[in-house]
């Protein structure tokens, strides 16, 4: 990390396959660009992706590559990456077998984090802290359980084999995205339950583990009773209490911004000052080059706490692919997590 550049920049956006292209290369060497987000669309094979991450690396080696892979049916790489269990799996195990379960997540972890790193990719946007209500079909089983303690523990270990790998950790999505039905990608959820029940339940793995979380991602939901506007724009939920009240000191990124739940707050350019102005750190750009680009317009100087934590959240202790599957480490993490039905 030592050899790294500070990273100044406050855009994540996405790439559209398997290369990037020159205008994606030039757009990556601006300076507000501080990262990217890759898709299943930009995964053809593990050495493909090799050369994709070491070829964006080159152009620009502080730049944050990440990746939605959480396991389930949120796994962009697929073979030969292992596959990793829905986090609802481990919940499940935990009411049967609950050590055998807290050993399985720190596998999980470490398995998942270990082969990201490998092929170049910094981190995932992982672990899910919500509930699994049985209320949210977009949650669901990306959840870990119902119970906040059970969540608490099992993402606690999770986490802890992630940054046993050398990976950081995204929670998301706070303050809590599994009590509503609606999908935040396709509308506007809102939730009506005031402050003290969503601290009471929601929150709990938030608060638990605010200690252990590099970042955080707010969710594009309106909670009404609280605010006005949904939490990924409000400096109620993202100053006042995850700031102040929860003491978090880490990253705070934006979901996307092309995502419909947060569609209403105005166009690209004002969701992502609203953003800013909110308290988030970096803004998530997907599946909308146009927008992305209109958020180049905004200045926002990046604190020089933040730039370090920016460059904190840079993948370590990386080692090659056939390093790590003939290490006695990653056969243990597998055999830990075979027997998990999937």
């Amino acid at each position: 990390m030592s050899n790294q550049g500070i990273n100044s920049g406050f855009i994540m956006l996405d790439l559209e396959g398997l290369e990037a292209t020159p205008e994606e290369l030039e757009l990556i060497k601006n300076p507000k660009i501080c990262g990217v987000i890759l898709f299943s669309r930009n995964y053809q094979s593990f050495e493909q992706l090799t050369v994709l991450t070491a070829t964006l690396k080159k152009i620009k080696p502080e730049l944050l590559i990440a990746v939605d892979q959480e396991g389930g049916r949120v796994q962009r790489f697929k073979d030969p990456f292992t596959r990793i269990p829905p986090m609802r799996n481990l919940g499940v195990l935990f009411h049967r077998e609950p050590i055998q379960a807290l050993q399985a997540a720190r596998s999980c972890g470490w398995l998942l984090a270990s082969e990201l790193l490998a092929a170049g990719v910094d981190f995932s946007f992982t672990p899910v802290l919500d509930l699994d209500t049985g209320s949210s079909s977009v949650i669901g089983d990306r959840a870990f359980d119902k119970d906040d303690e059970v969540v608490t523990q099992l993402a606690s270990c999770l986490i802890d084999g992630m940054h046993e790998a050398g990976m950081s950790v995204i929670g998301k999505h706070f303050p809590g995205h599994g009590f509503v039905s609606a999908d935040s990608h396709l509308e506007l959820p809102i939730d009506t339950r005031d402050l003290a029940e969503l601290e009471q339940f929601d929150m709990k793995p938030f608060q638990r583990l605010v200690g252990k979380l590099d970042a955080i991602m707010p969710a594009h939901i309106l909670y009404s009773a609280v605010d006005s506007v949904p939490a990924g724009v409000s400096k109620i939920w993202l100053q006042q209490i995850l700031r102040t009240e929860l003491g978090f000191e880490g990253l705070i990124i934006s979901d996307d911004l092309s995502m419909e739940g947060i569609v209403g707050s105005g166009d690209y350019r004002t969701r992502g000052e609203l953003a800013l102005e909110a308290g988030c750190n970096i803004l998530l750009a997907c599946n909308n080059r146009a927008g992305a680009i209109e958020l180049l317009q905004l200045d926002a100087p990046v604190a020089e706490s933040i730039a370090h934590r920016m460059q904190s959240m840079l993948g370590h202790h990386a080692v090659d692919s056939s390093t790590l599957k003939s290490s006695s480490r990653w056969k243990i993490a597998s055999n830990n997590i075979k027997n998990i039905e999937f």
